[in-house]
């Protein structure tokens, strides 16, 4: 593969079959035009699929009036979950720009490294992340800025003011949006995601997830991430379904809204740290999720005893896998029975991807054997912006490593091990640092684990648990080794155990190994 820097994004139009080009939103617009397609929770802003379509239509009326010519500029957008989000992301597929949504967790320079790598001409941006905007944007002086408020929408009002204009979409193969990598470690990478990335990587979502007309997705999952953006926003238009708009995530306010009998949410996603705030709430007992069609988790590994309680409570919690780079690959069937014998599997892959599990030399392995999950589809992205080197190492004759090892039982199941990278190995043998946390995970008392390899004399690597306790629980080091000593290899068993009150996570939920290591190198080697 030739890198990134050979696509074309500034000349390229669509040569798509006319049937692809028929935006979903603009069809819906005609055959349900008084359908709900969004409300937003924060402004009480409701918008029928014939309003979503003109409001979208005068957003990329502004984009065509600031940009001149749109097709390839690159518009960036720093905000919470609203519909101000949804309106610059379609207005810029309809012109050909590309979408960049930042990560509003972020400080200033590091959204500054993120704005010089995509280079944006224009920059919307939430007034609540006003001081981290105005210093990413310093030194940019010819970037074009509109400002969200509650109050005084400055971007709005110049949406309202502008001339709605026809679609004019790029190349299926071109670039359509960046989606920043969490940057667990090293520098993010800008995730390359065309046209076609998007419809099959939110083809996959909604068949997986039985996405339908009368659906109702709620979506408090950020949308600068892959699982907000294209497997809520994406396949709830596509389908004809409503997107219920949350700015955050609060408990007490998702159950509420999950037991509205109006309102009638058929659709949730999260993370498990997430989905453990949410049954831990008091008012989890008595809220009604009778009508959820299913609970989607995924970006960190979905405990046993977590599920169990999900279960026990008849919702189906549908743990699965995907990535930035491919969409939806894999998701548990909707099957309570299914979901509970087979707890640790991330489920079969959806119809439009194909998975191949690598050995480090090259065979495809068979069942129960562990392995790299290769990717192949029109799902999968064709690299990385600016980073042809990165794009070249991530693909091997087509195929795209994830980096992630998993195994596939006798039924065509998969089941996620660990990172590649985190892999250590000790006394000559290789440890998944995954097969470990899972198995501390198991001990009641026990809220999250992160197992890292450390440097040791006699062994070369060991492994030290990071663990966090539920409230008011009293588990000892002792315990814990214990705990494992009965179910894992004595190589695989833990060194160090020590205690925190929280393991730090990217906004994906995924563990930050990186930051673990350099505290363990930063503190004195005891034993706890």
């Amino acid at each position: 593969m030739d890198g990134v820097n050979s696509i074309k994004v500034d000349t390229a139009m669509s040569n798509a079959p006319a049937w692809f080009d028929n935006d979903p939103i603009q069809y819906h617009a005609g055959v349900r035009p008084n359908r709900t397609a969004c409300l937003e929770f924060r402004t009480g802003e409701i918008l029928a699929y014939r309003d979503l379509d003109r409001q979208i239509a005068k957003c990329a009326g502004l984009l065509v009036k600031v940009l001149g010519k749109p097709l390839g500029v690159r518009v960036a957008i720093l905000a919470r979950n609203s519909v101000d989000l949804v309106l610059v992301h379609y207005a810029c597929e309809r012109t050909g720009a590309i979408f960049v949504p930042l990560n509003w967790r972020l400080a200033g320079p590091e959204l500054k490294t993120l704005l010089e790598d995509a280079g944006p001409q224009l920059f919307v941006y939430d007034e609540e992340f006003g001081r981290a905007a105005t210093e990413a944007a310093s030194g940019l002086p010819s970037l074009v800025t509109f400002k969200i408020s509650p109050g005084s929408n400055e971007f709005r009002s110049a949406v309202s003011a502008a001339e709605a204009v026809a679609s004019r979409f790029a190349a299926l193969d071109a670039p359509c949006t960046f989606l920043y990598t969490s940057g667990t470690t090293g520098k993010p990478k800008g995730v390359i995601v065309t046209r076609k990335n998007i419809f099959f990587g939110s083809f996959n979502h909604s068949i997986v997830g039985q996405v339908g007309p009368d659906s109702v997705m709620l979506c408090d999952a950020p949308m600068f991430h892959v699982i907000g953006l294209f497997g809520l926003v994406r396949s709830a238009f596509y389908a004809g379904a409503t997107l219920a708009i949350s700015d955050r995530f609060r408990p007490s306010a998702t159950l509420q809204r999950i037991s509205d009998p109006q309102l009638r949410v058929t659709h949730y996603f999260c993370v498990p740290q997430m989905a453990q705030a949410l049954i831990d709430d008091p008012s989890f007992r008595a809220s009604d999720l009778s009508r959820l069609k299913g609970l989607f988790l995924g970006g960190a590994p979905l405990s046993e005893s977590l599920a169990a309680r999900f279960l026990d409570a008849r919702v189906p919690i549908a743990d699965g896998f995907g990535m930035s780079e491919a969409g939806t690959v894999t998701c548990m069937p909707l099957d309570l029975q299914i979901i509970r014998r087979k707890p640790r599997s991330v489920g079969l892959p959806a119809p439009a991807v194909e998975i191949r599990l690598v050995a480090a030399d090259g065979r495809d392995v068979g069942p129960g054997e562990p392995g790299e999950m290769w990717l192949h589809g029109p799902g999968v992205s064709p690299g990385y912006w600016n980073q042809p080197e990165a794009t070249n190492r991530a693909f091997v004759d087509g195929w795209f490593r994830t980096g992630d090892v998993a195994r596939r039982d006798e039924d065509g199941f998969y089941e996620v091990v660990d990172r590649l990278k985190d892999m250590y190995i000790t006394g000559g043998e290789n440890v998944y640092p995954g097969e470990v946390e899972a198995t501390i995970l198991t001990l009641p008392g026990v809220a999250e684990a992160a197992v890292i390899g450390v440097p040791n004399e006699r062994w070369g690597e060991c492994a030290c648990a990071y663990v966090v306790l539920q409230p008011g629980a009293t588990v000892t080091a002792e315990q814990i080794l214990n705990h494992c000593a009965g179910r894992l290899a004595r190589f695989k068993l833990p060194t160090w155990v020590r205690f925190v009150d929280a393991i730090p996570r990217t906004a994906s939920g995924k563990i930050q190994k990186a930051v673990l290591r350099h505290i363990f190198a930063a503190q004195s080697v005891h034993r706890d």
